[in-house]
């Protein structure tokens, strides 16, 4: 892959949390730490926002940590500080009814923020604020385009997809 087909992802901390060491067996720790590991290997970048930062800090695992020195010795880190949109974040959470849907809305909004900064591109294991997000995007045409991809689920060929260049499919858009 060229460094021309890099791609800044912003990567959740929920995958840092379930990556799993070389000896790890059970699937979700194996795909989180060798979706890491191709990020690793290949010319994309991670965005960290503040909150970010302290989500993996609190969150990561052994393995994610010694993963994430590694990057930051490449230069792979891309420390951002995207300005705060609340306007944008009330138009999501009002296409909501529910005060859980808000609240988990509200507490994840930043991915989308920091997305929007950068390659529009999000990588997390959570299929409800996923599912959340891509409900909202049907009224918020701000967010339509961001890529969701978990690397979890095999049959979004997640490492394929990094190894294609992370490409801006339509099927992976939040509007799909």
């Amino acid at each position: 892959m060229r460094a021309s087909d890099s791609k800044r992802l912003v990567i959740d901390a929920d995958v840092a949390r379930a990556s799993g060491s070389e000896t790890a067996t059970h699937p979700r720790a194996e795909h989180c730490r060798d979706f890491l590991n191709a990020v690793l290997s290949l010319s994309h970048r991670i965005v960290m926002t503040e909150k970010i930062n302290n989500e993996w800090k609190n969150h990561q695992s052994r393995f994610a940590r010694r993963w994430r020195v590694s990057m930051d010795a490449r230069k792979k880190i891309e420390r951002i500080n995207p300005p705060e949109d609340e306007a944008l974040e009330n138009k999501v959470t009002n296409t909501a009814d529910d005060a859980d849907e808000i609240e988990a809305m509200e507490k994840d909004f930043h991915l989308l923020q920091a997305a929007l900064a950068t390659d529009q591109t999000v990588i997390s294991l959570d299929e409800t604020i996923r599912g959340l997000f891509k409900r909202a995007s049907q009224q918020v045409g701000e967010i339509r385009n961001i890529i969701w991809v978990n690397p979890d689920r095999m049959e979004e060929q997640p490492i394929l997809w990094l190894q294609s260049g992370a490409p801006p499919e339509p099927r992976r858009q939040l509007s799909a």
